[in-house]
């Protein structure tokens, strides 16, 4: 079983709000569309902003079947007790997902949905799963969510951190309603929190561009400088310059989770300063890999797996598999022993992994990455051990000391390599 950080400083992460305000938003210029409810034998669509590049695609046929490796991750909050938010006898369980965004996005809102897919395809029916897309985060959210407790649906997921007080408040009303928040940090009695150590993928997909990179200039997209996306970034730069030590990584960021034509345009303007690998980290969509296939340079996306689309120049990534965590959570609601809690995955269990390797990625550079794959499967967070030093040239962690848990999820600092600097506020 693979070492685990500790957790036990999570009821104090208010402290540090924005320090695990983890990616998963989108614009707040998005509208809420009708709520969609799909059988294990239908795939539910909808009108979305999404452009024509980015239509909905099945679910992962490479996503890892769920394991009990999950429980590992997970972390009940002190003086948890279950909460019997299952279905009356003889009827499905409902649940709905609550997005940021739209479901054919090309990046974080799909692959949710391919999680609820997912879901629905474990269950059958004995579940029935409903989707709210485009949702702002803002007022509408708790509307929202009282339209599908109207509905009869016991379990919410939310997967967007600017939805988290309206969760909270629900929460508070609601006790008998179980509810499951993606990248936030508060927590109650009847409010879990999930995400993963997807800085640890990020890790392997900057092995990939360091290998990539001739003139040892990679181009960097980041949404917001939260610490979930700093780790991202510095962790992408430390991949880098494990392989190419003289490897620097620009960041340009894009205040906007979901952006798709300021993202295609940042990234435009940094091959124009003259990169010649791009890498993403927050931004919802693969507008990135639009830009690098424009200009005939390799691309490491996140998310998911976008190499069907972006093949000849797509080099890997960090993809999410939520349904290792929602299959076996909404099983314990059915069996009656859900209770609320932390969970944070890795790549151990399954929840975070590598995206298909593109041609561009050499079986010398493979070999490494697995190797390094194996290592952090087995010490995640590894990769934030001393010495490291930050990009003003002060010592951030000491020779041989690993960051904690607590450490990784306030990070704000860049590491050495890294071009740029976090924005104030």
């Amino acid at each position: 079983m693979s070492k685990r950080l500790s957790k036990k400083w999570l009821p104090l992460a208010v402290t540090v709000a924005l320090g695990v305000g983890l990616v998963a938003c989108g614009d707040d210029d998005s509208s809420s569309s009708d709520d969609t409810t799909a059988t294990a034998d239908t795939t539910a669509t909808a009108d979305t902003t999404a452009t024509a590049d980015t239509t909905a695609a099945p679910v992962d046929s490479a996503a890892p079947a769920p394991s009990a490796d999950w429980a590992a991750n997970f972390t009940p909050w002190e003086g948890s007790k279950p909460v019997a938010c299952g279905p009356e006898e003889g009827q499905p369980l409902k649940a709905a997902w609550v997005y940021v965004g739209p479901i054919n996005d090309g990046g974080w809102t799909q692959t949710h949905d391919e999680g609820r897919q997912a879901v629905q395809t474990h269950f059958g029916d004995k579940v029935e799963t409903t989707y709210k897309e485009n949702v702002p985060e803002g007022e509408q959210v708790g509307q929202v969510i009282e339209d599908l407790i109207a509905d009869g649906n016991t379990v919410i997921f939310g997967t967007s951190f600017g939805f988290q007080d309206a969760f909270v408040a629900a929460a508070e009303k609601h006790p008998d309603v179980c509810f499951e928040f993606a990248t936030g940090f508060k927590s109650a009695p009847n409010l879990s929190q999930y995400y993963g150590a997807a800085e640890d993928t990020d890790y392997l997909a900057g092995m990939a561009a360091g290998a990539a990179t001739k003139v040892g200039k990679i181009g960097y997209l980041a949404s917001f400088g939260i610490p979930e996306v700093v780790r991202g970034i510095n962790a992408f730069t430390l991949g880098a310059r494990a392989v190419n030590p003289d490897a620097t990584v620009k960041i340009a960021w894009v205040n906007s989770w979901f952006d798709p034509p300021v993202e295609r345009k940042q990234a435009e303007a940094l091959v124009t300063a003259g990169v010649d690998v791009l890498g993403m980290k927050g931004v919802d969509s693969p507008a990135t890999g639009d830009a690098a296939k424009a200009a005939g340079i390799p691309w490491a996306g996140y998310n998911r797996d976008n190499s069907a689309n972006y093949g000849d120049v797509w080099l890997t990534g960090t993809q999410y598999h939520w349904d290792v965590y929602e299959i076996p959570r909404l099983q314990q609601v059915l069996d009656g022993t859900w209770t609320a809690g932390n969970y944070h995955g890795t790549i151990a269990d399954g929840f975070v992994d590598m995206s298909t390797y593109g041609d561009l990625v050499s079986e010398e550079t493979r070999t490494k990455i697995e190797a390094k794959k194996a290592e952090l499967a087995a010490n995640t967070g590894g990769q934030f051990t001393g010495p490291i030093i930050d990009n003003s040239g002060k010592e951030q962690l000491a020779a041989g000391k690993q960051h904690t848990y607590g450490e990784l999820m306030a990070m704000q600092y860049l590491v050495e390599g890294v071009d740029g600097e976090i924005p104030a506020g």
